[in-house]
């Protein structure tokens, strides 16, 4: 079997695990992604919590592009972003570490049921240099003041510098496994914080704010211009099954544009799954003539419906009679 096929067949198992392991969270899952290019490959729901699943055999295949995508499908659908993979360089990913992409939280599967399922959150992160653990810095602070033991002399048991002490204290450095362990077993109490992976990504989310032209889409692109004067937020998509999102004050959208084909069917019938998870509506705008009103949820319009309506109150009422008309 050739390398290529071993991956894919590998990512195949690694989204039906993901699937497992999210409906035994009590998730509710969307079809799988399968039209490439693809930036997620599964939305999922539970309560308040929106996931854009990636998932990827070797997660250093993430690319920018993809990445900045995923952030705005969940900036802008109220979702979060993960990545869910095997490996990364030359060595298998391990348990209960959080890794970083482009600001986009990766984990393995073992991670992910630990997180989701038994409500076990990840104690390590990698970065540049090898894994390292966030420190309590209230707690170590206590525990070094109840045993009588200076920065000073901390610091020599370690092997670092006092300011190195004063910082895993004031919460503004991490520490390695080793340190950590050795500090644990030193003062006689727990110090590692746990990740909350979703609040990381959310954390990160707000910290590099994503930068996206939300009218970003070709001059020539006249669907997408005449939402947008109806009085739509219009923020276009590349890699996604949808062509844009399209927001007002009161209605989020996910928006396709096409000619009626059987390639359209099936991106509108996905477009359907992704938009209950999502809790969006699902339009279709067809340039030429429909043959049906719906796929799934999925409202069917004529470009030509379009052109006649001045406001997104005729938009709103035109898909609800249509999803009537079911």
């Amino acid at each position: 079997m050739c390398k290529q096929s071993f991956i894919v067949m590998t990512k195949d198992i690694l989204i039906h695990q993901i699937v497992d392991v999210l409906r035994h969270a009590n998730f509710i899952v969307s079809k799988r992604c399968n039209i490439r290019p693809r930036s997620f490959d599964l939305a999922a729901r539970k309560d308040d919590i929106l996931l854009f699943c990636k998932v990827l055999y070797n997660i250093d295949g993430l690319n920018e592009e993809t990445a900045r995508e995923m952030k705005a499908l969940a900036k802008y659908l109220g979702g979060s972003a993960i990545l869910v993979g095997a490996k990364t360089r030359d060595q298998m990913l391990e348990d209960s570490v959080v890794y970083m992409r482009y600001d986009i939280p990766a984990v393995n599967i073992q991670t992910l049921y630990d997180y989701f399922v038994e409500n076990v959150p990840p104690l390590v992160s990698a970065a540049p240099g090898g894994l390292y653990v966030s420190i309590d810095g209230d707690v170590l602070r206590e525990a070094r003041t109840r045993q009588s033991m200076s920065l000073g002399t901390l610091a020599s048991e370690l092997g670092v510098s006092r300011r190195t002490i004063s910082k895993y204290e004031e919460g503004g450095m991490d520490a390695s496994i080793d340190i950590v362990l050795h500090l644990e077993e030193l003062l006689d109490v727990a110090l590692a914080k746990s990740i909350d992976i979703l609040q990381a990504f959310e954390k990160r989310l707000r910290e590099t704010p994503i930068q996206i032209d939300e009218k970003k889409y070709p001059d020539d692109d006249n669907v997408l211009n005449i939402l947008h004067s109806l009085g739509y937020q219009i923020v276009s998509t590349s890699q996604a099954p949808f062509k844009a999102i399209s927001k007002d004050n009161h209605d989020t959208m996910l928006t396709g544009v096409s000619t009626y084909s059987n390639a359209m069917i099936k991106r509108a019938d996905l477009m359907s799954s992704i938009s209950t998870v999502a809790h969006t509506r699902s339009v279709y705008i067809i340039k030429g003539s429909i043959k049906s009103n719906t796929v799934e949820n999925t409202v069917l319009i004529e470009k030509r419906e379009l052109d006649r309506l001045s406001g997104p109150e005729e938009l709103v009422n035109l898909i609800e009679e249509k999803t009537k008309c079911k």
